[in-house]
């Protein structure tokens, strides 16, 4: 018996449930269109590199900056899902900016000066977003007086609550997600902006998988999120729906780095 196909959706974890029902729904279609060593559960990967170019991959979430750049080549972009939160629309996402309540109505340019927290710097929402939006109003590379890396969004939400940072771009869904399923993570703290628009999460495939299995999941994907049984879980997660397009979309997190970096900005600093 062959080793089971990688399968995860590892960036939303706010709700491993519903996440574990939308797989049970999905692992049944697949196994009607003739996909094979299906897992019977979803993976969460803690080395999310080394689970992405796993060649055994057959879907897993990566984001949009690695995905332009520490694994271009290495994997095959199969869709995305579509959201109902504020802050999505269409295939778009923006990253919210995220605030302790004392600077509610601040506009950007007034945490010059403050701290901010981002999860990693190949973070399309905490990182590459951020950085384009600041570039403009940074002074000879700089704008905030520190920056912290946390390891997740809700780590960089912790860090605002507790005072460590005044700032956090965290990606609308997982913003929407934790303050649905784990409110305490967003106690204390407010929008007071968004990034510009981006395409949202990529859902990906390994490079060797073949172009009818490709199209196999990129078929169940689109009709699950039209399947009454899936209706309870999809909700839970705020997915409305899911598209496909080409990779080529995704420039415009490639341009953002760009961007900043035109600017003299090419680190959060």
């Amino acid at each position: 018996m062959s080793a089971p196909r990688s399968v995860a959706l590892p960036m939303y974890l706010s709700n491993r449930q519903a996440l574990q029902s939308v797989w049970a729904l999905l692992a049944r279609r697949l196994t009607h269109a003739g996909i094979q060593d299906l897992p019977t559960a979803l993976d969460w990967p803690q080395d999310y590199l080394a689970h992405w170019r796993d060649p055994r991959l057959l879907l897993s979430q990566t984001c949009g900056y690695p995905l332009t750049h520490a694994l271009a080549g290495a994997v095959q972009l199969i869709g995305l899902f579509t959201y109902t939160v504020p802050g999505s629309e269409g295939i778009f996402c923006r990253s919210q900016l995220v605030a302790r309540q004392e600077h509610a109505g601040h506009a950007l340019a007034d945490f010059r000066g403050l701290r901010t927290a981002f999860n990693s710097n190949d973070s399309q929402s905490g990182y590459n977003a951020l950085r384009a939006a600041v570039a403009p109003l940074a002074l000879e590379g700089r704008f905030f007086a520190g920056v912290v890396e946390t390891g997740s969004h809700a780590a960089s939400l912790q860090a605002v609550q507790q005072g460590c940072a005044d700032l956090a771009a965290i990606d609308c869904v997982t913003f929407a997600g934790l303050g649905r399923d784990m409110p305490q993570t967003v106690e204390g703290v407010c929008v007071v902006g968004q990034t510009q628009p981006y395409p949202g999460l990529p859902l990906v495939t390994g490079r060797d998988t073949s172009a009818s299995e490709l199209l196999a999941v990129q078929t169940a994907l689109a009709a699950l999120v039209r399947d009454a049984a899936a209706a309870p879980a999809l909700h839970a997660l705020g997915i409305k729906g899911f598209e496909t397009l080409p990779l080529a979309r995704y420039q415009v997190c490639v341009d953002m780095r760009l961007h900043a970096a035109a600017l003299g900005y090419p680190e959060l600093a």
